[in-house]
Formats: C-alpha cells, structure tokens, sequence
C-alpha cells in the first residue's frame, strides 16, 4: 500500500506513535509519505520505502497567522495526485482531519477517490476539541471519516459522550518496539547518578499542567525521607521553571536532576527503578509503557487509559488524581524491598509484551484493507 501520514512532528505522543508505525509500514514493504511542516522528531534514518513532504506556509501581511490548515489541504492533494496514494492517515483530530476530509473532496474534482483514517490520541477530544470553537468542525470530519480509531477504550467513550459522532470508532492501543525500548546496561551511567546506590525515579512528559510535575516534585520529597534516592525529570515545557522552584523550597535540589529533552529516553529508564505518571488526564499513557518495556515499574494516577496499561498491584500502583501521599506510599512500598521491586520489573515487561508492535501492526494494516475496500463501494 502507499500510505499517506499526516501528523504533529512533535515529541508529544501524537507525533511519536505517528513516526512509529509510520517506519514499521515501511519495514513492512509499505510506502509512506509524511506530510508536515517539519521532519517528524524520530524520522532520523533512511529508508527506501520512506518519503517526507514539507508543508510550506507563506506568510503574507493580510495574516495575522499563517492559514496552516489550507497548506497541509493543498500539499495532500499535491503527495495523493503524484504519489498515487491508496490511503491517508492523519493522527490528532485538529487541524488534520478536516484538511484530510477538504483534499479528498479536491481529489475527486481529478477522479481521485481517496479514503482517510483519523486516529484520535487524547487532547484532541479531551481538552482542545471541547472548546465550542472547534467542537462542530470536529464533530463533522470524524463522522466524514472513512475509518476512525482511537487509542484507548476511555478515549473512545470520551469521544462519543462529548461528540455527536455517527461513526464507528476501533480501538487500537498505542504500541511499544522492543527492539527499541527494552533494558539496556547502563551500569556507568546509574553509577553516575546514583552513586551510593539510591533507588532511582523517573519522570519524562512535556511539562504542560496536565502532567501535574509539581505533584512528582513533592511525592517524590516525601520517598527522600524515606529512602535514599534520585530522580530524573525528562522533558521540558512551561512547568518546568516551577518545578525548579518547588525543587528549592522542599531542598531536594541535590537529588533531582533535570535532562531536559532526550531523543535516548530508553537509555534513561534502564537505569530507573520506577516510572511515575501523576496526569490529570492520560488517553493511553505511552511514556508508562515505554517504561514497562524497559522493566520499570509504574506509579500513576488512575485517569483515562491509564487502567487500560497499568495493572494495580502488578505493574505498579494507581491513586486518585492528587493524592500525593498515597502516591509516594506506594513508590516507598515497591522500592523498600528488593525481592519485591525485583518481582514489579519483570511484571512491568510482561505487561508491555502485549502491546508489542508486531501485535499492533497488523491490527492497522488489516484496517487500512478493511477501509480502503469498503471506499470501492461507496465511491
């Protein structure tokens, strides 16, 4: 198949899930055609089967913002004329749906009949596809959807409690390459940051306050008490100077360090000991099950998708959103015993098996088939 992807060339999950399965259709034998205004973050390597279409945005006086939507429209229309996509796939509902539902309307002024896949991967029905604004726009091109998918059950029954949509949506889980993500020896670098032997935490997310950092900062000041330990923040965003400060006022500031972006983020979690997740809203939670598949353990708030992956008292513990004392309670509890933390890491690993992405993989391709069949149809 020729495959045309649409996406944010983001570190966000979006963008990370898109670039994935993107390079494992290539493997496959797939073409694929990225289409965005930047080179996706982990596009870093070349490929035959592997193409990517920069979406240009003029910039004109009359605009106070360029017209993106109208851009990524036109530059569809170009890839699907030339390329003689079979298919596109646009993740994140905004803007790239109804770009995708516009250029096939273009398309068949040509005699171009051309199916879209929507993949919705959380904010974008949860927190930016709420806002009144955009709510019929998006209601409309998930419903013109040839086949639309979310990433978790919960994110499904979001979508249809919130939204008027007439269109089934499958659910397919986001997806983890063990080939990739799996524990590497590091032994050096833990040497490094835990010195004396600490038990070492994890944090990766883009700062943002749904991720609630300040929560990781204070349970994480409440296990220091405890036990001796380390934790590193992974990422960046506008919560970060807070994070820093709270750092400061709680004097753990000897303990934390903060990595900022990493592009290696698996080299970080096998080192780690536990993962901690203290969202206020996480439609799958992909950076827990990266965490899983390098055998960390997961502390997490009980939202969204998060029960979906985590198993309570398998893989990690879940606690309400906020709880910062149950929180740290249970980081303390996993990580006081040897045997025991021993036991949550294999758990950990266990539980990502199932999301391997040569499982998943073929849950999209068979969808694409299914999709583009039922477009004879109807065209």
């Amino acid at each position: 198949m020729k495959i045309g992807i649409v996406c944010y060339p983001t570190f966000g999950g979006s963008g990370v899930v898109a670039t994935e399965l993107g390079k494992a259709l290539a493997d496959h034998g797939h073409q694929v055609h990225f289409i965005t205004y930047n080179q996706p973050a982990r596009l870093d390597f070349f490929s035959e089967n592997l193409y990517y279409h920069e979406v240009a945005v003029s910039k004109y006086p009359l605009f106070d913002y360029a017209p993106y939507e109208i851009a990524l429209t036109s530059k569809i229309v170009d890839v699907a004329r030339f390329e003689k996509l079979d298919l596109l796939h646009v993740h994140y509902a905004i803007p790239h749906a109804s770009a995708a539902y516009l250029a096939k309307q273009i398309l068949k002024t040509y005699g171009i009949h051309i199916p879209f896949v929507t993949t919705l991967h959380g904010t974008d029905i949860t927190l930016v596809g709420k806002d009144r604004t955009f709510k019929p726009v998006v209601t409309f091109s998930i419903n013109m959807s040839d086949g639309v998918t979310a990433v978790s059950h919960h994110l499904k029954q979001d979508t249809l409690d919130f939204f008027d949509i007439e269109n089934e949506i499958r659910v397919i889980p986001n997806f983890i390459d063990l080939k990739r993500f799996s524990k590497k020896a590091k032994d050096h670098f833990k040497k490094a940051i835990a010195p004396s032997g600490e038990k070492i935490l994890v944090h990766t997310s883009n700062f943002r306050k749904v991720k609630r950092t300040e929560d990781v900062i204070k349970l994480f000041a409440i296990v220091n008490k405890k036990l001796p330990s380390k934790l590193l923040m992974v990422g960046d965003g506008p919560e970060r100077s807070m994070c820093e400060q709270l750092c400061r006022d709680l004097k753990v500031c000897d303990n934390v360090r903060f990595l900022g972006k990493q592009e290696a983020v698996e080299e970080i979690l096998s080192v780690a000991d536990l993962f901690l997740m203290p969202s206020e809203s996480e439609s799958f939670g992909l950076a827990a099950l990266e965490a899983m598949a390098c055998k960390v353990p997961v502390v997490s708030s009980n939202t969204g998708g998060i029960p979906e992956l985590n198993v309570e008292g398998v893989t990690g513990f879940m606690t309400a959103v906020g709880d910062v004392e149950a929180l740290a309670e249970r980081c303390v509890y996993i990580l006081e015993d040897e045997e025991r933390l021993k036991q949550f890491k294999e758990n950990a690993l266990e539980r990502a098996k199932e999301f391997d992405l040569s499982l998943i993989l073929p849950l999209y391709e068979d969808y694409y088939r299914e999709v583009i069949e039922r477009s004879k149809v109807t065209a």
